[in-house]
């Protein structure tokens, strides 16, 4: 049974090297790309039933002496984070597929989009499930290499520039975790997740602090927290909509699972709670106030981006079961949102010609569905009741209360302040974008070329894109409704989370799955 886990990991890299091959059959490479992801699909939420009802599952990769061995572990949050990511990427995919004859075909190498793309999945899900510090390590190699392949497709200017800004930053962070691994084996003689969580606790309490301050600047800069966030909104929102969708839905979620593990299970007595805390304040209020002052959609969103963060560190940061499960649900929640926001941000792209609020007007008139998939979710990003972001920030405000400090009630008004602001942002978007009527000086972009505009005689081009806007507005559409799926089964889900959050402070669950001996 254990040996399912390696599924989600190879499959992946072998449909990478499948549509490789496939690159000039571009029908088969897509099959071939939405058919891996599929079975990825499919492969998690078993793994979400099986981790509820038999525990964690390991697997141990080679025929070394344990706790040597490479190991690959999933628990109730890997899984269920396993899951939310693999139906994020299967209908980014879609999403993507469908624009294949527009903006991908016409600026980006569609041929090298999908191996790319599915070798990102594999460092996502490779990420999630590594027990230990240098298979995590290699998980993020995987998404750096891969993600800066998809942000400079094209090659233009805008895209190299901030391809560069990503990979210097991503470079930096890499080169500190492995300072970081080389300074922890040294100390300890091993990199297991369960194994260092027994030698950690060994050593003197000023190394264990230097070692828990190494790997927290390390995974603040992937998931983007404050003062490491600068990078973020220049770099995002440059690529096109599928890839800048599935950038921001994930990738700095992987930085948040590591804060999340490494925090609860490597160092669980020493939580650097007081600044957690006060970097997920300020992460919070710099990041809407940044969002608040932008004019251009996919800025604006990608400063909500960082801004959300902060209530992920928020739940982390409080070491208590109620913070965790907020945080978890919190995570999983946003993944949906902001995913389906940044894709809704491509149509709007698509239908108004340009995603600078100066340019756009009333589109609510002329693209009535559109302004619903952009309304929902942006309702459910500012925590609208009863939808789910709703519920994930009052689990979060309520573990604040629970805590009773002073820093945490001040992130819990820092948290309200957020919400309001964060309505106020996506209310700007609105009433700007959808609500107005068009500006004087702006010529309305056709949704499709006019006849006048087609190359070929027999109208092909234009059925292609009628047929590919159709498709990524039900895409979207698709996703919006699972995200207020995500109210309907918001009791259960929390349950979930409570459960993945209780087993998270019990580290000795943990380490008796990956090391029943007890290795020391």
């Amino acid at each position: 049974m254990s040996n399912i886990l390696a599924l989600p990991v190879l499959l992946p890299l072998f449909g990478a090297a499948l549509t490789l091959v496939l690159g000039r059959l571009p029908r088969a490479q897509r099959a071939a790309s939405i058919s891996v992801l599929g079975v990825a699909v499919v492969i998690a939420a078993s793994l979400v039933y099986l981790t509820s009802t038999r525990g964690p599952i390991v697997l141990w990769v080679g025929d070394w002496p344990r706790p040597l061995g490479i190991a690959l572990v999933a628990d109730r949050l890997s899984a269920l984070m396993l899951l939310v990511s693999a139906v994020m990427t299967l209908s980014v995919l879609v999403f993507s597929v469908s624009s294949d004859r527009t903006e991908l075909q016409s600026r980006t190498p569609v041929s090298i989009f999908h191996p790319t793309f599915l070798v990102l999945s594999a460092g996502v899900t490779n990420a999630f499930l590594a027990g230990d510090l240098f298979n995590l390590f290699v998980g993020f190699e995987m998404l750096l290499f891969a993600s800066y392949v998809l942000i400079t497709l094209g090659g233009t200017g805008e895209r190299v520039r901030a391809g560069t800004t990503y990979l210097v930053v991503n470079l930096l962070s890499s080169t500190l975790f492995l300072i970081a691994l080389a300074v922890i084996y040294a100390a300890t003689g091993t990199v297991n997740l369960a194994h260092l969580s027994i030698r950690l606790g060994e050593l003197p309490g000023e190394l264990q602090a230097v070692l828990q301050f190494l790997l927290l600047i390390v995974f603040s800069i992937k998931a983007a927290v404050f003062p490491l966030s600068a990078w973020l909104p220049d770099s995002y929102p440059t690529a096109p909509a599928p890839v800048t969708a599935v950038f921001a839905g994930l990738l700095t979620k992987v930085g948040v699972y590591a804060i999340i593990r490494t925090q609860t299970l490597l160092f669980p007595d020493r939580h650097l709670s007081d600044l957690l805390m006060i970097a997920a304040l300020l992460t919070m209020i710099i990041g809407i106030l940044g969002a608040v002052a932008q004019t251009e959609i996919k800025r604006m969103l990608s400063f909500t981006l960082v801004s959300h963060i902060g209530y992920m560190i928020f739940g982390i940061a409080l070491a208590s079961q109620a913070g965790l499960a907020g945080a978890i649900f919190y995570t999983v929640h946003h993944i949906t949102i902001q995913t389906t926001l940044f894709l809704v941000a491509g149509l709007i792209e698509e239908r108004g010609g340009s995603t600078s609020l100066n340019d756009l007007g009333g589109l609510a008139g002329v693209a009535p569905v559109l302004g619903v998939l952009f309304f929902v979710p942006a309702m459910n990003l500012a925590g609208i009741p009863p939808l789910s972001g709703f519920i994930g920030k009052v689990g979060l405000l309520r573990g604040g209360i629970e805590n009773g400090g002073w820093l945490a009630y001040l992130l819990v008004a820092g948290g309200v302040l957020t919400s309001l602001l964060t309505l106020y942002a996506m209310a700007k978007i609105w009433n700007r974008a959808f609500w107005r009527s068009v500006p004087a000086s702006v010529r309305r972009r056709d949704p499709v070329p006019s006849s006048s505009e087609l190359d070929s005689s027999d109208g092909s081009v234009l059925i292609a894109t009628a047929t590919s806007s159709r498709t990524n507005v039900i895409t979207a559409g698709v996703l919006v409704a699972l995200g207020l799926g995500l109210t309907v089964v918001a009791g259960p889900l929390y349950q979930y989370a409570d459960r993945a959050a209780a087993d998270l402070l019990d580290t000795a669950h943990y380490i008796r799955a990956v090391l029943p001996q007890g290795v020391r």
